[in-house]
């Protein structure tokens, strides 16, 4: 049995007893039948069961890992070399899991443990040994019994001496103060001498003993006396008070992995000191303990160098490559692997039994909440198929995915529901919405009740505009424009909060409409106003928008207000793909939209959930033509302004 199944397996006979809880129990690995002929349309690549305590969960945690081949191939090779790796990707893609599975597939080797002695000829510079796994408990027993033996020997000797002493002094000397002035003399130097005999002791600073695989340490977020070791600060440094500095060493997280795996996360928020001299430890397989506390009396003790012969796994977002030491990323780019994480992956037949074993992964590591139906399973498919975003493919954001299956079996479980069903995840996802949809709903709402939305009627110079807030939620956008007389050269203003891409594609709808709108703009100003978004803009997904905002002041052509668009525009009037389109949609059918113009690049992105599917029109545009031929109101001006737009296209 391995660790981990070990571990489930504690998990399971240590729960709390709850007549009402499901039992989750554990089955014989086996083999499920798969119907080859519907693998291909069926959502569960035509894997046959009834319900996920049928499907085998492999045993091996790199077995476990789904959708990142890249990595794990990267890995596997980097566990039988010996070389470092760096993954950065999204959260909850796999990094974690990928590094404990590392410490797993490390080849075998022999432990060791690592002790410390005082050093006679420098008491501040401990000398550092190692022996094999186990030895160094029976070493430190051993002086500790040798030890024990000095002392009850000096403690007879002492007494005796006392004894004799005393008697001199009471019975010849007939001195009693003299005596009892001698005893103490005695005992305070008999006392002494065995702290200095303890002080022989040797300090087991790594413990291997009980270590069945390589090591895996997780230093995400240490300071520096936790990753690179410590000396603690001893407020007795004199008068025989003082304790032995080889007693004070801590060992650090880079010894601790010694012979195994250092994983840290977000590596980028470690001081670029720690980087530093974890660059060192890397670079040299060794590093000494030293105080890290320039205050602390620890910081005059530096050990000699202690075994730091590890591999190190180093992750984060894409950000994390901006703060890193760039001479850190090089040794492990020297040494090793950088591996970029996947967020999805093509949809095949297999992936989505391996999906199904996922579900099953996450209910049993929970062992908390119910198994899943078959339904229910299939309801967690489409939602992977949703969250990728991309026709075709599915997401590997498994953090995020797995928190719908554990609320919706919370939900089976207060409902003492025997499985979770499909009902169960649909409200799972009604429930356990993001903050970030809960707040789109919330400006939605605000918006409603201040008149500050509309979806009908006409007006000119306002468009309802999309967009994206978080990762899995869409906001309506209005955006107004303006033309007014200019006091210089004419400019587009644009405000509310405006990104670096955003005011750049503002730029980019500027040349579109000097081109190809008649109204002279040398002497006016054009204002577009992104109303109430205080959160700010970022991206070019609103060119559309401001376009068709724009011309719709400059001709005076109303715009239908019951349509709302997104998409980027280029310099020559082309829609171009954007990216959250379902999120935009369903937020534009939440809102009263009837109807949604999109790039045509991103027809086969949209995933809408059944409830969102008949309730908005979906309209593709290629170029700005097909949006304002939707989007205005029918008029001899809107026809002139397409009717310009066309031939300047062809």
């Amino acid at each position: 049995m391995t660790k981990k199944s070990q571990k489930l397996s504690d998990q399971k006979t240590t729960k709390p007893s709850n007549s009402d809880a499901p039992s989750i129990k554990k089955k014989p690995p086996k083999d499920l039948k798969i119907n080859e002929e519907i693998a291909e349309e069926d959502i569960l690549g035509g894997l046959i069961f009834s319900t996920t305590d049928e499907v085998p969960i492999p045993e091996k945690l790199i077995d476990q890992v789904i959708g990142q081949d890249r990595a794990t191939e990267a890995i596997t090779k980097a566990a039988l070399q010996h070389r470092h790796v760096m993954m950065i990707g999204s959260p909850g893609t796999g990094k974690s899991m990928l590094a404990k599975a590392m410490a797993e597939l490390l080849p075998k080797e022999e432990l060791q443990d690592v002790l410390v002695y005082e050093n006679s000829d420098d008491k501040n510079v401990p000398k550092i040994r190692t022996v094999p796994t186990g030895k160094g408990q029976q070493i430190i027993d051993a002086h500790k019994e040798e030890a024990k033996k000095q002392n009850q020997m000096r403690s007879f000797l002492m007494w005796m001496i006392i004894i004799a002493v005393v008697g001199y002094a009471l019975l010849i000397a007939q001195d009693p103060l003299l005596g009892i002035l001698a005893a103490a003399v005695i005992y305070i130097a008999f006392r002494y001498s065995s702290r200095n005999a303890d002080a022989l002791i040797p300090n087991l600073l790594i413990n291997n003993a009980e270590q069945n695989t390589a090591p895996f340490h997780d230093a995400t977020g240490s300071h520096a006396g936790a990753l690179l070791g410590d000396v603690r600060h001893d407020p007795f440094q004199s008068g025989g008070m003082e304790t032995p500095a080889h007693e004070r060493v801590e060992a650090g997280a880079i010894h601790k992995a010694h012979k195994g795996v250092l994983f840290i996360d977000e590596i980028n928020t470690l001081e670029l000191r720690s980087q530093q001299m974890l660059m060192t430890a890397v670079q040299e397989r060794k590093f000494s303990i030293t105080g890290q506390s320039e205050r602390s009396s620890g910081a005059m003790v530096q050990t000699e160098p202690v075994p730091t012969d590890f591999i190190m796994i180093a992750a984060g977002n894409l950000d994390a490559m901006q703060n890193m030491h760039p001479a850190l990323r090089n040794r492990i780019k020297g040494y090793g692997y950088e591996l970029y994480m996947d967020n999805t992956i093509k949809d095949t037949p297999e992936l989505r039994r391996k999906y199904v074993q996922f579900v099953a992964q996450e209910i049993t590591n929970d062992g908390r909440i119910p198994h899943f139906t078959k339904e229910a399973v299939e309801e967690i498919l489409v939602e992977a198929r949703r969250r990728a975003s991309r026709k075709g493919h599915l997401t590997l954001g498994f953090r995020s995915l797995g928190g719908l299956i554990r609320a919706a079996g919370d939900l089976a479980r207060s409902a003492e529901a025997k499985y979770a069903t499909h009902e169960h995840v649909l409200q799972a996802k009604s429930r356990s919405r993001s903050i970030e949809q809960q707040l789109a709903d919330e400006y939605a709402q605000r918006r409603k009740d201040y008149a500050l939305s509309s979806n009908d009627g006409t007006s000119v110079a306002r468009v309802n505009g999309l967009a994206v807030m978080g990762e899995d939620s869409g906001i309506v956008l209005p955006v107004m424009a303006e033309v007014t007389p200019s006091q210089g050269r004419g400019k587009i203003i644009a405000t509310g909060q405006l990104q670096k891409i955003a005011e750049e594609s503002i730029k980019n709808v500027s040349a579109i409409i000097k081109k190809f709108s008649e109204k002279g703009l040398t002497d006016r100003d054009i204002h577009v106003q992104f109303v109430q978004s205080y959160e700010g803009i970022e991206g070019d997904s609103a060119s559309v928008t401001v376009a068709t905002a724009v011309l719709s002041a400059l001709e005076n052509v109303p715009v239908k207000q019951d349509v709302a668009m997104t998409g980027s525009l280029s310099v020559r009037g082309d829609v171009l793909p954007v990216g959250g389109v379902t999120h935009k949609i369903e937020a534009a059918a939440k809102a009263g939209i009837s109807s949604v113009i999109i790039p045509k690049a991103n027809e086969q992105d949209v995933m809408l959930s059944s409830e969102y599917t008949d309730a908005v029109e979906m309209v593709s545009a290629t170029n700005i033509c097909d949006v304002l031929d939707f989007a205005l109101v029918n008029s001899a001006k809107k026809t002139k302004l397409i009717r310009k737009l066309k031939k300047s296209f062809t």
